[in-house]
């Protein structure tokens, strides 16, 4: 399929040809879940804790005596049904972890390509090139192409002063082509892609 080049002035500047193996898939709702999922439970901290009965702080001597009191029989106030007592099966430090093959990862990353080109959310750029570093200079160009909530994919490497002055711009993410993945392809309303990032793309799947 051949979309139109625009460059951030918002002219055009001739066609470039998307390929239809990554591009044209039509889009399955399972495979993008599945790597999303993927990459949520992959970045989740797993930093959640609570003692047990072998690490809280509290006596072990036996509360009172096992017979005559007419009570129930307890041996320490570290059990779980006590105030201050242990958590019974409570969370540990762990990793959240899974894994997922390579190949749906990434044919999840070509369906979530697919999505957004059949949805007409995607802009082709010349290149990403800001003259100097300022934020609202950009964001004028931006604003007159129509992207208030955008996910911009460059090359192998972002220029310095297109970074810095899309840095402080809301609702706006800048990353590398190496970068890009599935959940924010999809958090993102446009995906934007510069010409060397359609080409990259194009080499990866090759």
């Amino acid at each position: 399929m051949d979309l139109t080049v625009k460059t951030l002035e918002g002219k055009d500047a001739g066609k470039v040809s998307l390929s239809d193996a990554i591009f044209g898939l039509e889009p399955r709702e399972d495979i993008i879940a599945r790597v999303i999922r993927w990459q949520l439970a992959k970045r989740q901290q797993g930093t959640h804790k609570a003692k047990g009965r072998a690490e809280v702080s509290r006596t072990g001597a036996k509360m009172y005596k096992q017979k005559g009191t007419g009570r129930a029989r307890h041996h320490s106030a570290r059990a779980p049904q006590f105030r201050g007592g242990g958590k019974a099966h409570g969370p540990v430090v762990r990793s959240h972890a899974h894994d997922l093959p390579k190949k749906v990862r990434a044919l999840g990353l070509r369906h979530a390509l697919s999505a957004k080109l059949k949805a007409e959310e995607i802009i082709v750029l010349d290149d990403l090139i800001a003259k100097e570093a300022k934020t609202k200079a950009l964001a004028g160009a931006f604003a007159s192409l129509g992207l208030t909530n955008a996910l911009i994919i460059g090359g192998a490497e972002i220029e310095s002063n297109f970074k810095l002055a899309a840095q402080n711009i809301p609702n706006v993410d800048v990353l590398p082509v190496q970068g890009i993945n599935v959940y924010d392809i999809l958090r993102r309303g446009k995906l934007v892609l510069s010409k060397a990032a359609v080409e990259a793309l194009e080499e990866r799947f090759k």
